[in-house]
């Protein structure tokens, strides 16, 4: 009785199990069967797609294609309808579905396959199926070929109106980024002076405007800016003076930011030697500010080394020493330099060499890196200090300077060429990893930081050091680029391949580096102008360096 029981059971689920409406219509449902994306299969995700791909659609039964216009849709990436066009076969029951018009490069399309699609025989589609299709870049020219020389000129043409345009109406000083309203920054001012020095000697404004906007600049900076111990803070209000706190304890004296300032101030000084009222005048300024500025004090009570804070409210609590490698050597130049309140010998070694254990010496991606960080770090590092000081032939007991900048390019370079994290969009002439804005933040990326965000910047700053390679680069931005990256005020200021992303950004300290290291490269102006301050020189040879400039 028991074992009839039993088969009475499995037969009553075995009936059940028969007539379960939704089993029913899962194995009777419209199935797509099979799908590729020009010839090519990779599930419901394609990359690098072409501006007009062929989705082919396989099905397992004919379709009704009356149902096409509510079962199939290919959307863009806000949303709408894209037109396509349909090609049908095998009875009806496959399809190659084309854009009528081309995609964008960089964008993320989907192809909707919806319930609603229907075979012959009456059967709806299940499951609903979503396809995502990334485009590939659009290797087309957007932009007319030029000479290679008249696109250098325009990239410096077009960064300089950032500094010129853009420059604060009230102190002429240059404004932290686009979005910054009336916070000037002093280390990014001291940029937009080379950068109106350039702008002079390019005629893209004469010497006397540029004169006066230097002037006006200076005169701010010396009589109605808030200083500390003559050193300035890294933020400014552009209309009082006052100091804009860069954090809660960063609200005093930036030595670094003050030292990217006077870089910029020493070679204004050299260039605008004229014996007229207004040069005269910013000279004059610009040797007050120069003056005031206590370098000595940085040392925090006479230890040897110098740090980067101080705050008249906090002190020195933000307590970060400045050391080597990276973009403060201008800092101990122009500290070593000071007329009236120079720090000793011992303060460099000590602080900034590090008595020499900042010499590295490996070799990354093949390419030997005399000092600094493994695989050096930001780009910017190589570019700040030597925006004015001339690395070429200039050598101490621990580098060639040429050199530490060049391989340190070279190791980027050969970072994105052989892309060992795979980051879409990398190549040969998409490279340079440095501080600058991401995805909804900011970092400071570099090999051992690299999240597949490029700055123009970087590879373009690297041009006296890297010519081919970064020529190569700023090609590529303009050129085939450019209806994204190509902006107002030069090169937004950074993108992403990976993440389609391209900033709606310019950042003082990633614009002026691109013209004045442009200008270094194509002239040396601003690197001979401030080689040619008398305390410059003398300070770097009781440092120990050797240049045919000094």
């Amino acid at each position: 009785m028991r074992i009839g029981t039993w088969l009475c059971c499995i037969l009553f689920l075995f009936a059940c199990k028969k007539s379960d409406p939704k089993t029913e219509t899962d194995n009777n449902a419209l199935m797509l069967n099979a799908i590729q994306v020009n010839g090519v299969n990779s599930g419901y995700s394609y990359s690098n797609v072409s501006a007009s791909p062929v989705i082919s659609l396989k099905f397992s039964t004919a379709i009704n294609k009356s149902s096409i216009p509510t079962g199939l849709r290919l959307k863009d990436p806000a949303n709408n309808d894209v037109p396509i066009q349909l090609e049908w076969t095998n009875n009806d029951k496959d399809v190659a579905v084309k854009p009528q018009t081309s995609l964008k490069s960089l964008e993320e399309y989907r192809l909707e396959i919806l319930q609603n699609l229907q075979a012959v025989n009456g059967k709806y589609l299940n499951p609903a199926i979503q396809v995502k299709l990334v485009t590939a870049i659009d290797s087309t020219d957007k932009f007319s070929r030029i000479s290679q020389e008249d696109l250098l000129t325009k990239v410096q043409q077009q960064t300089f109106k950032y500094f010129w345009d853009f420059g604060h109406p009230v102190s002429g000083l240059i404004r932290e980024r686009n979005t910054s309203g009336d916070i000037v920054t002093s280390g990014g001012s001291g940029f937009g002076v080379m950068a109106i020095i350039v702008g002079v000697e390019r005629g893209f404004i004469t010497r006397a405007e540029g004169a006066a906007r230097v002037a006006k600049m200076s005169d701010f900076l010396l009589n109605k800016t808030v200083k500390v111990k003559g050193a300035f803070s890294h933020w400014i209000n552009g209309v009082t003076g006052a100091i804009q706190p860069f954090s809660t304890k960063d609200n005093g004296a930036d030595i670094v930011e003050t030292s990217l300032l006077m870089e910029g101030l020493i070679a204004a000084r050299q260039y605008f030697s004229g014996a007229d009222a207004v040069e005269t005048q910013l000279r004059a300024d610009i040797n007050a500010i120069w003056e005031g500025i206590e370098w000595n004090f940085f040392t925090k009570g006479g230890t040897n080394q110098l740090y980067w804070h101080y705050s008249e409210q906090y002190g020195w609590d933000m307590n970060l020493a400045v050391s080597g490698w990276n973009e403060c050597l201008i800092t101990y130049v122009l500290a070593k330099a000071s007329p009236t309140h120079p720090i000793t010998k011992a303060v460099y070694d000590n602080g900034w060499t590090r008595n020499g254990s900042f010499v590295n010496g490996n070799s990354f991606y093949g390419v030997q890196l005399p000092l600094g960080y493994s695989y050096g770090g930001p780009l910017f590092l190589s570019h700040y200090s030597f925006l004015g000081i001339d690395p070429r032939d200039l050598t101490d007991q621990y580098t060639n300077y040429f050199t530490q900048n060049k391989n340190h390019a070279l190791i980027h370079y050969n970072h994105s060429v052989q892309n060992p994290n795979n980051q879409p969009g990398y190549s040969n002439s998409v490279w340079g990893l440095t501080a600058s804005d991401i995805p909804n933040g900011y970092t400071a990326s570099s090999p051992t930081n690299d999240i597949g965000v490029i700055a123009p910047t970087a590879a373009i700053s690297s041009m006296p050091f890297t010519p081919a390679e970064s020529m190569r680069a700023l090609e590529f931005y303009y050129y085939v680029l450019g209806d994204k990256l190509w902006k107002e005020y030069g090169f937004a200021d950074a993108f992403s391949i990976k993440d389609r992303w391209f900033a709606t950004s310019h950042i003082a300290i990633d614009q002026g580096p691109i013209i004045i290291m442009i200008e270094n490269y194509r002239t040396g102006l601003i690197w001979d102008l401030f080689m040619s301050a008398p305390e410059v020189k003398s300070a770097m040879t009781s440092l120990g360096f050797s240049s045919p400039k000094l």
